[in-house]
Formats: C-alpha cells, sequence, structure tokens
C-alpha cells in the first residue's frame, strides 16, 4: 500500500518544531499583555493549548476562542489577538479581524503568504515550509504551536523535548489493541487539554471514528461510563489517580504518554492507520475541505 501524504507530512512534525524554535517574528506577544489565541477546529484546539502554556509561565492573562464565537464585548479587553489559520481564507477569522481592527494589535500564523489573511493582521508569521497537501491538518498546527510555545520561558527545551519524544513516538509499533478498538476517548490536563481534542478530530476526521475528548478530571463525573471492552482511554500526560482501575475494572484499555505533543503524534498515526483498515483515504476525508469559506 502506498503511504498517504497525510502520513509522509505528520512524520515531518519533530523537524518543524526545531525549526520554529529557531525563529523570533515580529508580533508575537509580549510579557504582561492581555491576549487573546483564536482559530478554527484544528487552530482553536492549538490555541488553547498555547494559551495554557502562556498563563502557566507567568506571562500574562491568555484565553482561547473559536472565531466565530469570539466574545463581541471583549474588543477593548486585550492588547494582543493571534489568530492562528493555515489557509488564511477561513472566512470567520477574516470576519474577526476586520472586525477587531483599530483596536488590540493583530498576529496571524499562517501558512500561505498569498493569502487575504496577509492584509488582515498587523503582523504575519508564515510558515509556508510547514504547509500541506492533506486537508486533514498535522505538521502545520502543531509547528504554530512550537512557534509560539517557543517564545515562553522555557518553552524552547520544551519544543526540543517534545520533538525528540515524537521520534520516538513516530518509530514505534501501534499496539493492535488501540488499532482494533471501536472508540476511543483521549484526555489531558491543562494544555494537553488542546491537543487531545485535536486528537479526538483527527480520528474523526480520517477515519470517521467515534471519538471524545475531555479535561482529565472530568472523565470520572459521567463519560467515564463508555468505557468497556473494545474502547480505549488515552490519557495526554498523567493518570489521576484511581482512573487506570475505573478503566480496567469497565473492561476497556487505557494507553498513557508523558508528553502531550509526542502523544498526539501518536494518535495521528493511529487515525491513518485506522481509515486505511476501514476502507477510507485519509488524504480525501468525507465532507471536508483545506478551508471553510462561507457563501456571503
Amino acid at each position: 500500500m502506498a503511504v498517504s501524504r497525510t502520513a509522509l507530512e505528520l512524520a515531518a512534525q519533530p523537524g518543524c518544531w526545531r525549526r520554529a524554535a529557531e525563529l523570533a517574528p515580529e508580533g508575537l506577544p509580549l510579557p504582561g499583555e492581555r491576549v487573546a489565541v483564536t482559530g478554527c477546529g484544528t487552530s482553536w484546539f492549538m490555541a488553547q493549548g498555547y494559551a495554557a502554556l502562556r498563563e502557566a509561565a507567568g506571562e500574562g492573562e491568555t484565553d482561547a476562542f473559536p472565531a466565530s464565537e469570539f466574545p463581541p464585548g471583549r474588543r477593548a479587553a486585550y492588547d494582543r489577538v493571534v489568530a492562528i489559520t493555515r489557509s488564511g481564507t477561513t472566512t470567520e477569522v477574516l470576519d474577526l479581524l476586520a472586525a477587531l481592527r483599530g483596536g488590540p494589535a493583530l498576529l496571524a500564523v499562517t501558512a500561505d503568504p498569498d493569502t487575504p489573511v496577509m492584509r488582515a493582521a498587523d503582523a504575519v508569521a508564515v510558515l509556508d515550509w510547514a504547509d500541506e497537501e492533506s486537508v486533514v491538518q498535522t505538521r502545520f498546527a502543531t509547528t504554530a504551536l512550537a512557534l509560539l510555545w517557543s517564545a515562553l520561558p522555557g518553552g524552547a527545551d520544551a519544543v526540543a523535548a517534545a520533538a525528540g519524544a515524537a521520534e520516538t513516538a513516530l518509530a514505534e509499533p501501534l499496539p493492535e489493541e488501540v488499532l482494533a478498538a471501536e472508540q476511543w476517548t483521549f484526555l489531558g490536563r491543562g494544555w494537553a487539554y488542546g491537543p487531545a481534542q485535536e486528537a479526538a478530530l483527527k480520528m474523526r476526521e480520517a477515519a470517521g471514528a467515534w471519538t471524545e475528548a475531555y479535561p482529565s478530571m472530568e472523565y470520572r463525573h459521567g463519560p467515564v461510563a463508555i468505557a468497556g471492552p473494545g474502547r480505549v482511554t488515552w490519557s495526554f500526560g498523567p493518570v489521576p489517580d484511581g482512573l487506570a482501575a475505573a478503566v480496567g475494572n469497565a473492561g476497556g484499555v487505557l494507553v498513557h504518554g508523558d508528553d502531550p505533543l509526542a502523544e498526539l503524534v501518536r494518535a495521528q498515526r493511529t487515525a491513518v492507520a485506522v481509515a486505511e483498515r476501514r476502507g477510507c483515504d485519509p488524504d480525501r476525508p468525507r465532507g471536508l475541505t483545506r478551508s471553510v469559506i462561507l457563501a456571503r
């Protein structure tokens, strides 16, 4: 079987992260600024991860919103808004940037320098070398997160460690019990919740799979009822006390890894493998396009 474009692109992530860590584009958030980060779909999940990382680093209050749900009354509440958009053409992102003009400083992180977002933001970080042919996003989104994370105190070292862990995740075989499952639930605490949501999205996009995602400590407040034989609970980061027993008693499979970005890479590989087992083409997911452009 030929290797899919998605598989090739996701395998390039460690090198992309290292390259991003060496950059210092204009317009990055400054210490003490109140910042909002936005995007749609995958980009929103990366925005969530960065927002949690920035606050944890003590750099300032940081919120994350999907572009379509940015609170209209908060235009004056932020010093800077960061928009992540691979295509640079997503309708909701462009509409939001237009509405914010003349207010907070606007930074866009994109993969395509020949798109309207170049004129919509005050500053643009172009990661065209991390762009993708695939509809399903992998390396651009995580590279955007690596870029923003690297600018935080200790971030460059953390990204380097994540790249090393991801290389291991790319080399190790995927467990059969994970590939053969009928359902997957992804968990994460703090900044890892964004990557956990993204893992669930990748499985849905590439393989049409039944997936869910929750903050780790919320899982036992109801969602654990879905655990059972043939179903996977996948923790991005430390497993909360008692969770392994809860999943095991239900007959489910527990998977966990210490580095959330490396686990996201492992989940991406799983999504491609499950898609191929089901006869799906991970490069051409049903009902999806590279960018959502709404009719006017």
